[in-house]
């Protein structure tokens, strides 16, 4: 009886596998539309800020009509902070029906642009049997990486693979940076383009060639109307025709408040500072506490940035030079002034930072990578407390 089970199992599990590979996948009708959709930027989260890019699938007899989006991941995956920090995070092709993808970035706000593509039976056969296969659990799952392989570079991506020719896109005359792109994209969030202009390094201010700017779903969108298919000597639109749903996009267009935004907050923080700095230089005391404090949190900034620019894998973080000036040694700096023992070194430290962040700034004005101008107060404020110290050595009031 226990073989007559065992037999029965495994034949069960060898049919349902032969099953799974031989399924086929159901076929289109002439009249299948495939359509590129650019979702708008909202407000929701930090992700939503850059638009989304996703593929349609029409096909009005067979009733089908779904989504493909390959910009699909979990919140709830292990170490999904520590992934996501790392640049190790994964992502997914997913699919819904379009009534559900409208509706939820209806819901957000967004307007949807679809543009319904020239393409040939064969093609959108093709394309759409490329698209079930990648979709299946075993093969759904990609390496996300921001710049060069996220929802909008996979989509065009899995397009140009499945088409007969190529397709020909219409260059503008100039390209933007790949920081110029994503601060474009965060221009009405200070906070946010102040921390991408801290993490992101050199390599992110090299203008971007044509097929880079795709990253960015309205940049592709922009490409995709002017573009042409080549199929030997026949040339026509890669766009037949567009279709807006959700116009009235309701995404906040209004900036913040200047009062709000990095460079006054910091702004005022160098001032408040440079008070304290006054009244101690005044009364003849020393805060070792405001030392011990300021520094602490700019090593634990230092620390985190280091991190994402030598060990992370995300792209254009490294060489960054704001490693110069905010690095994790500054817990060694506030370390040396906690006690009156260590003033002696704690000088050398403090003289060596001054020097150090003293020539980065200066420097910066030659070197081509973008300066946010909320640096200055940060910087000036490490300045200040490093300067203040060997003042006091200098004339013997430590």
């Amino acid at each position: 009886m226990k073989r007559f089970y065992f037999l029965l199992t495994f034949g069960c599990l060898v049919i349902t596998t032969t099953i799974k590979a031989v399924m086929p996948i159901p076929l289109l009708s002439p009249q299948t539309q495939v359509s590129l959709l650019t979702c708008s930027p909202s407000d929701d989260a930090v992700f939503t800020l850059y638009g989304h890019t996703a593929l349609r699938v029409l096909d009005s007899p067979t009733n089908i009509d779904i989504v493909f989006n390959y910009g699909e991941f979990d919140f709830s995956a292990p170490y999904f902070i520590y992934r996501f920090a790392k640049g190790e995070m994964n992502y997914c092709l997913g699919y819904e029906t379009f009534t559900t993808f409208l509706n939820k970035y209806m819901m957000r706000g967004s307007k949807i642009c679809e543009q319904v593509l020239n393409l040939l039976p064969e093609e959108k056969e093709k394309l759409w049997k490329a698209l079930s296969q990648n979709s299946l659990p075993e093969n759904r799952t990609y390496r996300y990486n921001y710049f060069f392989d996220n929802c909008a570079t996979r989509s065009v991506a899995i397009i140009d693979n499945n088409i007969q020719g190529f397709i020909y896109y219409s260059t503008p005359t100039t390209y933007p940076t790949f920081r110029n792109a994503i601060n474009y994209c965060t221009r009405n969030h200070p906070w946010i383009t102040f921390g991408c202009d801290l993490v992101l390094g050199l390599p992110a201010d090299h203008v971007m060639t044509h097929l880079e700017t795709f990253f960015i779903p309205d940049y592709l969108k922009i490409a995709f109307d002017k573009a042409e298919i080549i199929r030997g000597d026949s040339v026509a639109p890669l766009v037949l025709n567009t279709n807006i749903f959700n116009e009235k996009n309701i995404l906040s267009k209004q900036s913040p408040s200047p009062l709000l935004s990095p460079l006054s907050c910091f702004t005022l923080f160098f001032i408040l500072l440079l008070v304290i700095t006054y009244t101690e230089w005044k009364r003849k005391a020393f805060h070792r506490w405001l030392d011990c404090i300021l520094f602490f949190i700019a090593g634990i900034a230092g620390c985190i940035l280091y991190y994402l620019c030598f060990i992370s894998t995300h792209p254009a973080v490294f060489p960054n030079i704001s490693t110069l000036w905010l690095h994790p040694f500054h817990l060694v700096g506030g370390l040396f002034f906690s006690t009156k023992r260590m003033n002696r070194v704690g000088f050398w430290y403090h003289s060596i930072n001054f020097i150090v962040i003293f020539i980065v700034f200066v420097a910066w004005f030659f070197i081509p990578q973008h300066f946010n101008l909320a640096f200055i107060p940060l910087i000036a404020c490490l300045l200040l407390r490093s300067g203040t110290i060997l003042l006091r050595k200098k004339f013997r009031i430590l």
